[in-house]
């Protein structure tokens, strides 16, 4: 999911650069959504192996 937040950044910028700035804004949201989304589901993995590794001890 990262890898598809950067790839949307790199259009972004390169279409902002070229002077397309509907898709420059479109691609920018669609970004920030997915590195937003991809620290959610980070925090949770990172919680429940914290949990599990507790559980263990």
């Amino acid at each position: 999911m990262l890898k598809w937040a950067l790839i949307f950044l790199v259009i972004s910028l390169i279409s902002g650069f070229l002077g397309f700035s509907g898709v420059s804004a479109a691609t920018a949201g669609i970004a920030k959504i997915l590195f937003f989304l991809f620290l959610v589901i980070f925090l949770i993995f990172l919680v429940l192996a914290l949990m599990a590794g507790s559980a263990i001890m």
